[in-house]
């Protein structure tokens, strides 16, 4: 008679070995799938891209799956969101008012954000709370150029341009193009680069081209950190043209309903938000070159975040 062979002990091992690995394999596969995925959105400019980064690294932290969908452009990111194909993304509220919703009213800060928020909640869109970041948008000189023409606010420029003087103007193709950009700007204070005094750029290049006075003002973000670094002056927007653009989460209402925990967790990054902080990380990215992977790492930790 042939021995067995494996023995009934070794048998009941191995059989219990491959359950024991079955059964992990099976809660792998369960705790995938119930892991929600949420579509995290940004822009094509250093901020936004470095807030799709964080955005994202906090939500994976949180036990999130995320798929990040950055580098697009406005409208086609805001559309995107509508459609369902963005679930949250960080907008600014001036944006919302006047590009999205075509509000043409002059409103303060807290106006505006009450505004969009009306507004964009019929549309299925929920404002969270806003950050204390207001990345408006700014004219920015070389500060020494600036000086020597008397130029500290948007009047002032008017009152240089209008007198003969021809200066040249790097700015994006969205802001030439936007309902709160260049052309209302120029009503609203009184004077107009010529044609050929525009140099439409993206918008990263506008920053280096002012420093290497290739033109001689230039349309900036004002929480960007390169204004400090490259010693640019922002002119004083001392006519109030450009409304307030208060960083905010925004998020789909379905998407807010099916995870009731993802609110509280964009709102307390929005809490670590100010003016200083995205200028500081800003910063980082652009003039010390640093990795939005390590830029967005450091801080959610550094912020009690992750």
């Amino acid at each position: 008679m042939l021995k067995p062979l494996l023995s009934r002990k070794l048998w009941s091992r191995l059989f219990g070995a491959s359950l024991f690995t079955l059964a992990l394999g099976t809660m792998a596969m369960q705790a995938a799938q119930a892991a929600p995925t949420v579509t995290v959105g940004g822009k094509n400019f250093t901020e936004q891209v470095l807030l799709a980064e964080m955005t994202t690294q906090l939500l994976k932290a949180k036990g999130f799956t995320v798929v990040k969908k950055d580098g697009m452009g406005s409208t086609v990111l805001r559309q995107a969101q509508e459609n369902g194909q963005v679930d949250v993304y960080w907008e600014y509220t001036g944006t919302s008012l006047i590009t999205y919703n075509k509000v043409t009213d002059k409103l303060d800060p807290q106006q505006t954000y009450a505004r969009v928020k009306e507004l964009d909640a019929q549309k299925g869109l929920v404002w969270l709370d806003p950050s204390k970041a207001n990345d408006t948008y700014g004219i920015a000189m070389n500060r020494d150029v600036a000086q020597k023409l008397g130029v500290t606010t948007m009047s002032d420029l008017a009152k240089v341009l209008n007198s003969g003087k021809e200066l040249t103007f790097a700015c994006n193709s969205e802001f030439y193009a936007r309902p709160d950009g260049l052309r209302p700007l120029q009503k609203e204070y009184g004077f107009s680069f010529g044609p050929s005094q525009i140099k439409r750029m993206d918008s990263g290049l506008t920053y280096q081209a002012l420093k290497d006075r290739q033109v001689d003002t230039a349309l900036v973000f004002t929480t960007d950190g390169r204004v400090p670094a490259f010693n640019f002056i922002v002119l004083r927007d001392d006519k109030s043209f450009f409304p307030a653009y208060a960083l905010t989460p925004v998020a789909r209402k379905a998407t807010l309903d099916a995870n009731p925990n993802l609110a509280g967790i964009l709102n307390a990054l929005s809490a670590k938000l100010d003016d200083a902080t995205m200028a500081r990380l800003n910063a980082e990215v652009d003039v010390q070159k640093k990795s939005l992977d390590e830029v967005s790492a450091t801080f959610l930790k550094s912020a009690g975040l992750i």
